[in-house]
């Protein structure tokens, strides 16, 4: 249990930063949106990527060459996906979420949030997060497709059109 052999030591202390570099180039090689603010898809596959390197690091029943492989094919998928979810919008609506509307002039919209399984609390929270202590002075707070909560204050609405794409409450 505390120890089984130096071969699996040495296996780890040479495989390991091997398989380290090969994830670092394989995330440096499938872009910016792998290590950008996660929708659920992308969440997945970074866990995913994840797993296959600790299973690297510590399975002698997995190659560094097998698992090079694996990541390499993770990163392949991730781009394809990616690829069509910004070229074809039904395949956007399976993989990304809509943007939800939470509160809009200053009133919270009670079906959204239920909808969205969040709390006039922690609208709340993001509104003071954003510098505001009056919901009166708040145009809209949406639920982005990251999961992140945008505030946008009535003074900076201006014609509203970056809420075209916004889901409306329900």
């Amino acid at each position: 249990m505390w120890f089984d052999s130096w071969s699996d030591v040495v296996r780890v202390l040479l495989v390991g930063p091997a398989s380290y570099l090969t994830v670092v180039l394989v995330l440096r090689a499938s872009g910016k949106r792998t290590l950008s603010k996660l929708n659920a898809f992308d969440l997945v596959v970074t866990v995913a990527l994840g797993s296959t390197l600790a299973t690297i690091f510590l399975s002698k029943d997995v190659s560094w060459a097998e698992g090079a492989a694996a990541l390499a094919v993770l990163a392949l998928l991730q781009l394809l996906v990616a690829t069509l979810s910004s070229r074809v919008p039904v395949a956007r609506s399976v993989v990304t979420s809509r943007p939800a509307l939470l509160l809009r002039d200053g009133r919270f919209l009670t079906e959204a949030l239920r909808s969205a399984r969040l709390t006039e609390a922690e609208v709340r929270q993001a509104v003071r997060g954003s510098g505001s202590g009056d919901l009166s002075t708040i145009a809209a707070v949406v639920l982005e497709s990251d999961g992140s909560l945008s505030v946008i204050p009535a003074e900076q609405a201006g014609d509203r059109s970056a809420l075209s794409d916004v889901r409306p409450q329900g």
